[in-house]
């Protein structure tokens, strides 16, 4: 039963990946064509030499406050890169965003279109349609060194917050619920998830295909399949995580190797701790050190048990 359990945890995890994959198409779509479009904006200042020219019979008067307008220009060239703050559903974002009020969103909730973004939910809440929908919370398709902050809520998505392709994101201060995956990093590396309530998913964090991920004094609670699952992921390092309340607490696959788990709180799981269903930890390099959990799998993983 609990193998059963594993694969279709296994499954999930794979063909989220499929469907996201899918999904993420035209958010990077839409990312291209605001950047493409970006550069005809600043063509107007090019025409601005046009203005100045006739007052060339003025020379000394004029060709002073002819280079203001250029000077004045120049501001105007770097607004995008000025915080944002009341973005909409499904707006491609770039630079620092704010929310300023809550979003309710029926599509996609907030899709990141360049390298970094820092995205405050300052308090405010970003909610999707609902965890069985295609939509995701905060979409990071291939963008590196974004920060996603609270206090805020990210709820009703199949994947809160989903990095692809991305290196050196960072989850911090957020309370993530009833989603189908809280937190799901798949191709990533880098990727920085601590201080976050994560409660009442279907999968609280899900590392698919990614390198050095790190978890660090989240609370993952009553996430109904488990807390965190890395599948095929190398060199995660977890510790000071409070996991309880699921099918597993912490599951690992047996392609997942060279991770570190240590110090973490995983009680009150069906099993606490499950290296691969059983494999021993030495065959896939996976090490287990001061973890307070009552059942693992293999034994000996807990301390003192």
């Amino acid at each position: 039963m609990k193998r059963i359990i594993m694969s279709y945890m296994v499954a999930t995890i794979v063909s989220l990946a499929a469907v996201i994959g899918l999904a993420i198409q035209p958010s990077i779509l839409m990312a291209q064509v605001q950047n493409s479009t970006a550069p005809p904006a600043a063509a107007p200042p090019a025409a601005t030499p046009q203005a100045a020219t006739p007052q060339a019979a003025t020379p000394q008067a004029a060709t002073s406050p002819a280079a203001t307008p250029q000077a004045a220009t120049s501001p105007a060239a770097t607004s995008p890169a000025a915080a944002v703050t009341n973005p909409a559903c499904g707006e491609v974002v770039q630079g620092n965003v704010n929310l300023t009020a809550n979003l309710k969103c029926s599509g996609d909730g907030i899709i990141v279109g360049a390298d970094g973004v820092n995205l405050n939910l300052n308090g405010y809440s970003i909610t999707g349609p609902g965890q069985q929908s295609s939509k995701v919370g905060v979409v990071i398709p291939n963008n590196n060194n974004i920060m996603v902050m609270g206090p805020g809520v990210i709820s009703g998505f199949q994947a809160g917050i989903l990095a692809t392709g991305s290196k050196g994101v960072q989850v911090k201060n957020i309370i993530l619920k009833n989603n189908e995956i809280a937190v799901f990093t798949t191709g990533s590396t880098d990727t920085q998830v601590s201080d976050n309530i994560i409660n009442n998913n279907n999968l609280g964090i899900a590392s698919h295909s990614s390198k050095s991920v790190s978890l660090m004094s989240n609370i993952v609670n009553n996430n109904q399949l488990a807390g965190v699952t890395l599948v095929n992921s190398h060199k995660a390092i977890l510790t000071a995580n409070n996991i309880q309340g699921g099918q597993n607490g912490l599951f690992l696959d047996a392609q997942s190797s060279e991770n570190t788990i240590s110090m973490n709180n995983v009680l009150h799981n069906v099993i606490d701790l499950n290296n691969a269903n059983g494999l021993a930890p030495n065959i896939n390099v996976n090490s287990y050190s001061d973890n307070n959990c009552m059942l693992s799998n293999p034994s000996g993983l807990c301390m003192g048990r």
